[in-house]
C-alpha cells in the first residue's frame, strides 16, 4: 500500500507541473524521449533480475509452459471482455464516447472534428516511433536476462539479497521518474478531468471486466493443465502483482501453484510491455489497459501512454489501482472458500 501512495503521489506532482507548463507545450516534446530511455532502463533492470533469480530460470522448463499458457488465456480473455465492455458503452477504438452515446448521456455531442483529427496525427506520429522502441524493450530484456544469469549470480554469489535490494531500489526510483513524467503529460495536456467527467463511472467498468476476462481465462487453461479450481483461479487473482500473489499461495501450502502464479505474473506483464503498442494498434487503446493487470498503474502505464494517448494513462492507472487493491483481497478468498 505504501508503493501505491508514492506512485499515486508522484503521478499528481508531476500532473500539477505539468498543468503549469501548458503554455510551454511546443516545447515539450523531448519528455518522450526521457520517457523511452527510462523504460530501456527499467527493463533491462528486471530482465537482469529475472536472469539472476534461480527460482525462475531454473523452472523455466518445469513450470514455464504452465505459466505460459495461463498468460495467454488471461490477457486474451481479458481483451475480450474489455472489447466487449467498451462497445456496449459506446466508446469508439480510440477511446472516445461515440457521438450517440454523447447524446444519451446529456453530454456535449458535438466533438470538434478539428481534436479528432490532431488525435489521429499524433497516433500515427507514435506509432511510427514504438517499432523503435519495441526492439529497444525486447533487446533489453534480453541483455538484462544473461547479464543476470552469466554475471550477477557471480559477482553477488552469495550475497544475492544485495544485488536484489539495489536492483528493486533502481526499479522503483525508476518508476517514480517514468510515473513523473507521464503526470507531467497529463498535466500539459489538460483532458484528465474532462475524460473522467465524460466517461464517469463507466471508467470502473473496464477493470471490472478485465477481472471477469482474467478469472474466466485462468479458471480454462486451468482444465487443460490440469490445475484445481482453486489453483487456476488464485494464480490468475494475481492480476499480475508477481511480488505478492506467489506468496500469499505459497502461504496456503500450493508451492506449485506459487511457483507457476511468479512466472505467470511475470510473463503478463513482460507480455504486454511487449503487444501493448499491437494491440494499440490493431484491436482499441482502452484494451490495453487490462493486459498488464495490477501494473497497469506503474511499469506499463508509460507504455500505455506512449502507445496511445494522454488520455487512456487514466484509465491504465485506474484499472492498474482497482486491480492493486482486489489482490490481496481475492487471492485469500479464493484460497479459503474454495481450498
Amino acid at each position: 500500500m505504501s508503493d501505491l501512495v508514492l506512485y499515486l503521489g508522484v503521478t499528481i506532482c508531476g500532473y500539477f507541473v505539468g498543468s503549469r507548463l501548458r503554455s510551454q507545450k511546443d516545447r515539450l516534446h523531448w519528455t518522450g524521449n526521457v520517457q523511452t530511455v527510462a523504460i530501456t532502463i527499467l527493463v533491462l533492470l528486471m530482465g537482469m533480475r529475472m536472469g539472476a533469480n534461480p527460482e525462475i530460470t531454473e523452472n523455466l522448463k518445469n513450470i514455464g509452459v504452465s505459466a505460459f499458457i495461463i498468460t495467454v488465456f488471461t490477457v486474451v480473455f481479458s481483451i475480450i471482455a474489455v472489447v466487449i465492455t467498451r462497445r456496449l458503452l459506446g466508446f469508439d477504438k480510440y477511446g472516445n464516447l461515440t457521438k450517440k452515446s454523447k447524446s444519451a448521456d446529456g453530454s456535449n455531442a458535438g466533438m470538434a472534428n478539428a481534436v479528432e483529427a490532431v488525435e489521429e496525427i499524433e497516433e500515427e506520429e507514435k506509432k511510427q516511433g514504438m517499432s523503435m522502441m519495441t526492439v529497444a524493450i525486447v533487446v533489453a530484456v534480453l541483455i538484462g536476462m544473461l547479464i543476470g544469469y552469466f554475471a550477477i549470480r557471480k559477482i553477488f554469489a552469495g550475497n544475492m539479497e544485495t544485488f536484489d535490494n539495489g536492483a528493486g531500489l533502481g526499479i522503483k526510483i525508476g518508476l517514480c521518474v517514468l510515473l513523473a513524467f507521464v503526470g507531467i503529460d497529463l498535466g500539459v495536456e489538460g483532458t484528465v478531468i474532462g475524460s473522467i467527467k465524460s466517461a464517469g463511472l463507466r471508467i470502473l467498468a473496464f477493470p471490472v471486466a478485465t477481472i471477469i476476462g482474467t478469472l474466466v481465462g485462468a479458471f480454462i487453461a486451468g482444465l487443460f493443465l490440469k490445475l484445481s479450481l482453486v489453483e487456476s483461479l488464485s494464480i490468475g487473482a494475481g492480476f499480475g502483482w508477481y511480488t505478492l500473489a506467489p506468496g500469499i499461495i505459497m502461504d496456503a501450502g500450493y508451492l506449485t501453484a506459487s511457483a507457476i502464479a511468479f512466472l505467470h505474473n511475470v510473463m503478463r506483464e513482460l507480455t504486454s510491455i511487449l503487444f501493448i503498442p499491437v494491440v494499440a494498434s490493431k484491436i482499441g487503446y482502452i484494451e490495453t489497459t487490462c493486459m498488464p493487470g495490477a501494473a497497469a498503474m506503474d511499469v506499463c502505464l508509460p507504455i500505455v501512454e506512449k502507445s496511445t494517448k494522454s488520455d487512456i494513462a487514466v484509465y491504465s492507472f485506474v484499472s492498474g489501482v482497482v486491480l492493486s487493491i482486489l489482490v490481496p483481497v481475492f487471492v485469500p478468498l479464493i484460497l479459503g472458500a474454495l481450498g
